[in-house]
């Protein structure tokens, strides 16, 4: 395929979805590190993220961020969403006209609770815009297991063309024009992670996270909804599919980050130990004002903030559903 890829961010998944795409065109990964550079080049790894695991002989990386997005046809943005507006301000007077801007950060921007292609937007005017999203584990993906996501652009001529780029083997890609609510399925689904995460670690039992899973879709649901997403898009890929994926799977970062705090270790010391960002933590605060906004209510959201913001242990969130006799509700104060 003659079209040259460019990838901004080198953490796990913006280098799975590089490598994805040197399968089918040309393909450059900018990180910021010589030594993660090196790696991809020369060993055709990126082991500071992505241990054991090979990836594409034919991709490319560079540190030169300039030099990247220039050549680019379609550039993907992997960086997270705290980065997001001052990495799109540094590529703006590089990016020739026109080339289509795809998002895989799954976050909201704290003071302004937009989503990452509002941000693109007014960064990157005139740009076609979209998000990569899904039940998308990059382990298990550059391991070689099946795998589905979605590409979501307003316009679906285009995203069938981007959908091309990143089809590989066993990872299927769908596509889908509700870029709204592909994108705030991805960003609110964090939340629910880390309350699904604290289950896990309070030992609440199997029936216990799946009730949060549950509950937390219908939250998730009727905020995104009232924000303008399609309400069959939280029962998709980028909903329901994201959503399980990452409640249940011991490579979310956001589940870990819930799991430790059920065991009782302090947020400050859990994020002293990871080496990527776990989103949801810093959506909390973003996605409480969002529900008060559009007056939706939050139950799991805001009972995991006591957690998380106020430092609450993650057993009163549960109250009332850790081996406790069966009643005909729930505590009101319980996430569920």
């Amino acid at each position: 395929m003659d079209i040259r890829v460019g990838v901004a961010g080198g953490g796990s998944w913006g280098t799975t979805v590089a490598s994805l795409a040197a399968n089918n065109c040309e393909t450059t990964l900018w990180a910021r590190r010589q030594e993660d550079v090196d790696d991809i080049n020369n060993n055709h790894a990126n082991s500071r993220y992505l241990p054991n695991l090979k990836l594409h002989k034919n991709l490319k990386a560079t540190t030169d961020l300039a030099q990247m997005v220039s050549n680019a046809d379609v550039l993907v943005m992997g960086v997270p969403s705290v980065a997001m507006r001052d990495t799109a301000k540094a590529i703006a007077p590089i990016l020739r006209p026109w080339v289509p801007v795809i998002s895989l950060a799954k976050g909201l921007e704290a003071g302004t609770g937009k989503r990452m292609t509002e941000i693109l937007g007014e960064e990157l005017p005139d740009h076609p815009l979209g998000v990569l999203t899904g039940p998308n584990l990059a382990k298990e993906i550059l391991t070689g297991y099946a795998a589905a996501a979605v590409v979501s652009m307003t316009d679906l001529a285009l995203a069938s063309r981007v959908q091309d780029l990143f089809s590989s083997g066993l990872f299927r890609v769908y596509t889908n024009d509700d870029v709204v609510g592909s994108e705030l399925a991805g960003a609110l689904k964090n939340v629910v992670a880390i309350a699904a995460g604290m289950a896990d670690g309070l030992e609440a039992g199997d029936n216990t996270r799946a009730a949060v899973i549950t509950r937390g879709l219908a939250e998730l649901t009727r905020l995104g909804v009232a924000m303008g997403g399609r309400p069959e898009t939280f029962s998709g890929l980028a909903g329901m599919g994201d959503l399980v994926a990452t409640c249940i799977s011991t490579q979310s970062r956001n589940r870990h980050v819930g799991e430790l705090l059920g065991r009782g270790m302090s947020l400050e010391d859990i994020i002293k130990q990871m080496d990527q960002v776990a989103e949801g933590v810093k959506s909390i605060p973003i996605v409480i004002e969002l529900g008060k906004q559009y007056d939706v209510p939050m139950p799991i959201t805001e009972a995991v903030a006591k957690v998380v913001l106020q430092g609450a242990p993650a057993s009163s969130a549960y109250r009332g559903l850790i081996r406790s006799a069966p009643g005909l509700e729930l505590e009101p104060e319980s996430p569920v």
